[in-house]
């Protein structure tokens, strides 16, 4: 037969008891919300913003959402040629982009997914709403929240663009 377990018990009660010993000793590290904030970390997941002028109404992040809480809906606009002599080119303009925050559940697929750069991942937090239905944020509402994006890091050596 083995030895008995009761010596490792006790070493994890020792170590458990210390590390509560010390913490009492310093005090806790408890922020108290909403008096006092923290600053989330630079990549946090708060919520979606949209620059809407790089979004070209595709359906890839639509297509995508695991959670269908993205509502997109455009028309085709006459464009000038690209070139001289060239015909008139048909391009998407966004009409309305919705994306409903009581749905979402924030994997992030549809900021992976965009290859236009038009969504990106805001640290802001405090959206919470008196009702439900307020939580459908539409493209002005997401726009306001481009302001809190952080910039984007730099590339380490080596390291290329898409």
């Amino acid at each position: 037969m083995g030895k008995p377990k009761i010596p490792g018990i006790f070493k994890g009660l020792g170590i458990t008891l210390g590390i509560l010993g010390k913490t009492i000793k310093d005090g806790a590290n408890t922020v108290q919300y909403p008096h006092e904030k923290e600053t989330p970390p630079t990549r946090a997941r708060g919520v979606i913003a949209l620059h809407e002028g790089n979004c070209t109404a595709c359906m890839l992040c639509v297509r995508s959402c695991p959670d269908w809480c993205i509502y997109i809906e455009g028309h085709k606009q006459l464009a000038p040629p690209r070139r001289a002599g060239g015909n008139p080119r048909k391009v998407n303009h966004l009409d309305r982009f919705d994306i409903d925050y009581a749905l979402c559940m924030y994997c992030g697929i549809c900021v992976e997914v965009c290859p236009f750069d038009a969504l990106f991942w805001s640290p802001e937090y405090e959206y919470s709403e008196p009702k439900i239905a307020d939580l459908l944020h539409d493209k002005s509402k997401l726009g306001e929240w481009m302001e809190t994006v952080p910039e984007a890091p730099e590339l380490e050596a080596g390291a290329q663009k898409k």
